[in-house]
Formats: structure tokens, C-alpha cells, sequence
């Protein structure tokens, strides 16, 4: 009788370890929480929202045009952002409308802001060439980001090009508050 609960008390423990150990990786490698601090991807994300992260998506893909992404901004910080321009693109802003290698590309995920705030123009006209570093493409391994909140959010307008390897990952899951749940994240409606 005394064997039967020491090899079942054993089996949980082996249970329970191997269930952290799990724990441990996935959240290392494959997945991480995120909490969007502050407004510069409204309405997109609010501030304040918990999102999952695919850390594993960009190892075995790539990264594509309006892919909502986290990376290291700093040392201490991490920014969630819009990806507009890839590795040898042109980007550019006129009149309130992205152009992307010379040609125009809608935003429908900025129609709600436009709507809501009652601005016609969200985004001041630039080229890449007036940006930090002055150069005429997005360069190589690099990435070129937007917050939804044009006026209110620091991007590769001020911080410059995202290198590659400062990627955290790809939003995949907002799971707080409730009621925004949103799994298979579509970051472009």
C-alpha cells in the first residue's frame, strides 16, 4: 500500500516537471506576452492590452508588409509597431496616402482613427531621404515601421530602420480586455 502512493506521489512529481520544463520553453522560444504601453497603435491596440507573441513565426517565415510586430527599441524598451517597408523598398508619404515602391497601398486599418479623431490627414508627407540616415531604400535586414497613431507614435520616422535581429516577434493573440479577444490577429483590417 505504502509503494502504491510513493509511485503515484512520484508520477505527479514527474507529471508536474515535465508540464513546467514545457512551460518554460514554449514561453522562451515560441511565445511571449506583450502589454502595449501607451497610444501610438490606436485603434489597432489601446494601451493597456495583453497580447501573445510568435517569437518561432520569423525563423521559419518572414516578415510581410503590415505585419503588426514587437521589437527592441532600446536596451530597457520594446515597441509594438506596423511593418510599411521591407528589406529594398521605397517609402514615401503624400497627401496622406503610402506609397511603396512608387506605388499607392490603402490603409484600411487607419479608416476608424480618421473617422474617430475627424483629421483628414493623419501622416505628414516625407520620403525616406528626409529621415534619419538619408537613405533612398529600406536596407538590407532592416525594416521600416509605423504606429497607427501617426501623430502620436515614435517609429522609423525618429528611431531610424528596426534591424532584423531586434524582431521579438509577430503579434498573434489579443487576449486582454476580453471582449477585443481577437486570436489570428489580422493586423490589416
Amino acid at each position: 500500500m505504502k509503494t502504491s502512493w510513493k509511485r503515484e506521489l512520484w508520477e505527479w512529481a514527474k507529471a508536474i516537471i515535465v508540464g513546467l520544463l514545457l512551460f518554460i520553453v514554449i514561453r522562451s522560444f515560441l511565445f511571449s506576452n506583450y502589454v502595449v504601453d501607451g497610444q501610438s497603435m490606436m485603434p489597432t491596440l489601446e494601451d493597456e492590452d495583453k497580447l501573445i507573441v510568435n517569437r518561432i513565426g520569423y525563423t521559419v517565415g518572414s516578415i510581410d508588409r503590415f505585419d503588426v510586430i514587437v521589437f527592441h527599441a532600446t536596451e530597457e524598451d520594446d515597441y509594438v509597431k506596423r511593418v510599411i517597408g521591407l528589406p529594398g523598398d521605397t517609402v514615401s508619404y503624400q497627401n496622406d496616402q503610402l506609397y511603396v515602391n512608387g506605388e499607392p497601398l490603402p490603409e484600411p486599418y487607419l479608416d476608424e482613427f480618421k473617422e474617430a479623431s475627424g483629421e483628414i490627414y493623419l501622416t505628414g508627407d516625407f520620403t525616406l531621404e528626409q529621415l534619419p540616415g538619408g537613405e533612398t531604400e529600406v536596407p538590407e535586414d532592416m525594416y521600416f515601421v509605423l504606429g497607427d497613431n501617426r501623430r502620436g507614435s515614435k517609429d522609423s520616422r525618429h528611431i531610424g530602420f528596426i534591424p532584423k535581429e531586434n524582431v521579438v516577434g509577430e503579434v498573434s493573440v489579443r487576449y486582454w480586455p476580453f471582449d477585443n479577444f481577437e486570436a489570428g490577429f489580422n493586423p490589416t483590417k
